[in-house]
């Protein structure tokens, strides 16, 4: 099997590189080839198969049949700029956002490769007013331009399904959180800054009241997500090729309790509460819960609690130690 990562150098990317170099398979097939892609250089992982990797944009001309020319069975589509950036950069946002998948999606129409697509959307596709869960038949009404990129990404992919160009499974990522490294652009990155921070002895700047309410997984369970989303049986998904993914719903409040639990009131005490109105009205506008059912359904499967979440970071990222 070849795979194509699109967005290799992101966090998410990355971890997934290491999960694939780690399994050496996907869905019971060997990974022969893993071409890793993206506007920086991707670190390769040690891998028993061949990894390597391209530095371009794939907005450019000519770029995503380069690409395409690999010949992947999979591609992982995780190719981005983040809310708040396509927010601020009109222009930028549908350059990247929206040509970059249009190219990749005419490049592998044109080689007829019929490839498995696992493309990332966003519960930004969704706007309010929202219902107290948004369920699986909820309309997608975006009220960001990052949202409406991603939503039309969403049509195209199923769209090329529809027609046999390739096989795609679009799946609406909660936020990512906590998020290891350093804080992005992103507009929803205060929900991981605020236990990253916090949990490594530096200050963090809560932009939000603690009442917003928000889906989260954890990175762990975006891996999860996307693994078996190239593997999933796509006669079982059905026409609707995009789905919801399953996470923890709760207030910021719920998450600096959560903290308070597990590291105490001295971890707590560096969140510095900072009002940002252009934050708080981007944030206002997305849903904050979710009946997952198609996805669950399915076998998604994501965290239970808020808890969870910051445990899986502390192993995952901290060696399970947390600063005093």
């Amino acid at each position: 099997m070849r795979i194509l990562m699109l967005g290799g150098g992101g966090m998410v990317g990355q971890k997934l590189a290491t999960r694939l170099a780690k399994d050496g398979q996907v869905g019971g097939k060997s990974i022969s080839a893993l071409l890793l892609h993206d506007v920086v250089e991707p670190a390769q992982p040690e891998a028993a198969f061949a990894v390597t990797s391209k530095v371009s944009d794939l907005s450019a001309p000519g770029e995503a049949a380069a690409l395409v020319a690999f010949k992947p069975d999979l591609v992982f589509h995780l190719a981005a700029i983040v809310s708040g950036e396509a927010e601020a950069d009109f222009d930028k946002g549908y350059r990247i956002n929206l040509n970059g998948t249009w190219n990749l999606f005419e490049a592998l129409r044109l080689a007829q490769l019929s490839p498995r697509v696992v493309f990332t959307s966003s519960i930004a596709v969704f706007g309010a007013p929202f219902p107290a869960a948004i369920d699986d038949d909820f309309l997608t009404a975006p009220l960001t331009s990052y949202g409406t990129q991603k939503a039309i990404g969403e049509l195209l992919l199923a769209d090329y399904t529809r027609k046999g160009l390739f096989d795609g499974i679009g799946i609406r990522l909660p936020t990512i959180c906590v998020r290891p490294g350093k804080p992005n652009k992103a507009a929803s990155g205060f929900f991981s800054n605020i236990i990253r921070e916090p949990l490594a002895g530096m200050e963090a700047v809560l932009p939000v009241s603690e009442q917003v309410r928000h889906t989260h997984a954890s990175p762990r369970s975006a891996v999860n997500f996307l693994m078996h989303a190239a593997t999933i049986d796509g006669a079982l998904v059905g026409p609707r090729r995009n789905l919801s993914m399953p996470g923890v719903s709760c207030t910021v409040a719920d998450q600096i309790a959560a903290l308070r639990a597990i590291a105490g009131d001295n971890t707590v005490a560096r969140i510095i509460r900072a009002p940002d109105p252009t934050i708080a009205k981007i944030v206002e506008g997305w849903p904050r819960n979710f009946d997952a059912k198609r996805a669950r359904d399915l076998g998604f499967t994501a965290e239970t609690s808020f808890d969870e979440i910051i445990h899986v970071h502390v192993a995952d990222e901290l060696g399970g130690k947390i600063a005093g």
